[in-house]
């Protein structure tokens, strides 16, 4: 059965929720750039025939998954809700192992909580709450919380964070990280997962200050 670039794009560009090159894709599908942008063009072709709510957005060397343009009016009331509205328990939980991990990519996190983590690191990024920046060392991008999220939490730095050593260092959270390192999918991996489930939840109260502050309604 021939392979379905489109499709793979298509799953790619949704995971990583942002601006990818032409260069990194072809990497990733184990293709050519030729052949990506091709795969791009038809999915583009396809989006549009169908009148979907999605559209590819692309410049000569990259390309992103966004809403279409007449969806607009609806994205933007999404957005200022996500700004002001409660912070989910998932997103107090994705906050809480960026502070105590930070800094921390992308993979790193989602092997910790098991899940794609694309849409609510999004919403973090979009409250102010935390950072994105390139590390060079690791060749890719890592999260940071922002002194705002620390000035909500009272505290000057991450060291004073309740508890931070310990779940800092959490052996089980640390065996999560190190399956990264090695061949395998982190997810077919059978690891008892009670200490970091344990340390996730204890580190999200050291978060819920930080929803309240950033909730109107709560002044």
């Amino acid at each position: 059965m021939p392979r379905n670039y489109q499709r793979e794009l298509e799953a790619v560009l949704f995971m990583q929720a942002k601006p990818v090159s032409f260069t990194k894709l072809a990497k990733w599908l184990g293709s050519d750039a030729s052949t990506v942008e091709t795969a791009a063009q038809g999915l583009a072709a396809q989006y549009k025939q169908q009148n979907s709510g999605l559209q590819l957005s692309y410049t000569e060397s990259e390309v992103q998954l966004t809403t279409a343009g007449d969806t607009h009016e609806l994205i933007a009331k999404i957005v200022k809700d996500e700004r002001t509205g409660e912070l989910t328990k998932p997103s107090l939980e994705t906050l809480a192992i960026v502070a105590y991990r930070c800094p921390i990519t992308k993979a790193e996190l989602e092997a910790i909580r098991g899940v794609n983590c694309s849409l609510i690191l999004r919403n973090l990024l979009i409250r102010g709450l935390i950072t994105e920046t390139f590390d060079k060392t690791k060749g890719i991008e890592v999260y940071d919380i922002t002194p705002e999220y620390l000035q909500m939490l009272n505290v000057t730095s991450v060291k004073d964070l309740p508890d931070y050593d310990r779940l800092h260092r959490d052996i089980k959270i640390g065996e999560r990280l190190a399956l990264l390192e090695k061949p395998g999918d982190f997810f077919q991996a059978q690891i008892d997962n009670q200490s970091a489930d344990a340390a996730e939840q204890s580190a999200a109260e050291a978060a819920v200050t930080a929803d309240a502050a950033t909730d109107p309604s709560a002044e």
